[in-house]
């Protein structure tokens, strides 16, 4: 058994080689949860074996130029999950990216046993998604591709992008830095060149995007620093604590994200929740009204007055 998963692994770390221009020793041990003297001597298998790797030292391992073996077969498991990946990429990814995903599945399927390729149908028939949420403005069908073009050739792009209290979209000339998920919805971290400042914002919101010839001229950080510093800003905001029933924690978990969650701790009748209190919009205060009496708020009294407002203006307004 250890011989077949060393097997195993040491297939999986040539795959990996063809897949990328540079791989990691370390990379590769938290991958497959082994030592990083495990990995070194699955490298040197592969030479021993004839695949010319180049090493160096605090940078990684590559394989020689042009060295490819054929395609490798998939496992069923494994081209099984096409089927599904195919339908997840039409769901999350836009017109034009999804376009080019079916086209590198359709060259990927292109490899597989005819068995394969008829389990694939099979499942294809049965697999449907459903969203009512809207993640990108369909109008716009080049959003993420153009992103992703400009993040791999470092070049500047400019957006129309309208902001959720806006009646109208501003020009933004961008650098963008990376693209992730986040509550449903696609956003990107960028330098807008307006502002001077590295800004999030939402891909729903972009109205026209198109790349420019004009190169980066930031020295910008990875993605994860500038999310890490999302986090530890938001920490660092005003705070609010809700006191919910249980009942109502089944409820509110479902949203809670979109409006500042951070934190829970369970009571003995119930749930108290840390969210982020924004001063400028009442999001949070007209959310919590949908729950009624199966909340409490524990503080700040700010927070409990602008609710008692609120509650006043639903009264006048029903009257």
């Amino acid at each position: 058994m250890d011989i077949d998963k060393r097997f195993e692994r040491i297939l999986a770390i040539f795959i990996q080689l063809q897949s990328k221009p540079v791989v990691k020793a370390q990379d590769l041990a938290d991958r497959f949860q082994v030592s990083i003297r495990t990995i070194y001597r699955d490298i040197r298998s592969l030479e021993k074996a004839g695949v010319p790797i180049y090493s160096e030292a605090g940078y990684g391992y590559s394989l020689a130029g042009g060295y490819r073996l054929p395609p490798t077969l998939f496992s069923k498991e494994e081209a099984l999950s096409f089927a599904v990946a195919e339908k997840l990429m039409h769901q999350y990814l836009d017109k034009e990216l999804s376009k080019q995903f079916s086209n590198a599945l359709s060259k990927m399927k292109s490899v597989l046993r005819t068995s394969d390729k008829e389990n694939i149908q099979t499942v294809e028939e049965q697999v449907l998604l459903k969203s009512n949420k809207k993640l990108f403005n369909q109008e716009v069908p080049t959003a993420l591709s153009t992103l992703f073009s400009s993040i791999a050739q470092k070049l500047q792009i400019r957006i129309k992008y309208q902001k959720a209290d806006s009646s109208k979209a501003e020009e933004r000339t961008v650098e963008p830095v990376g693209v992730f998920q986040e509550n449903g919805f696609w956003y990107f971290m960028a330098y807008c060149h307006l502002r001077q400042e590295v800004r999030q914002f939402r891909l729903d919101r972009i109205k026209d995007i198109w790349m420019s010839t004009e190169p980066f001229n930031q020295q910008l950080k990875s993605l994860a620093y500038y999310l890490d510093q999302k986090v530890t800003k938001k920490e660092e905001h005003p705070t609010a604590t809700i006191w919910a029933s249980r009942q109502m924690q089944g409820f509110m978990c479902w949203e809670r994200q979109l409006y500042g969650f951070i934190k829970e701790t369970e009571t003995e009748d119930g749930f108290v929740m840390t969210f982020e209190h924004n001063l400028k919009h009442q999001y949070l205060q007209r959310w919590l009204l949908a729950f009624g009496d199966g909340i409490k708020i524990i503080e700040p009294l700010s927070l409990k007055q602008e609710m008692l407002q609120l509650i006043d203006a639903i009264k006048k307004q029903i009257k």
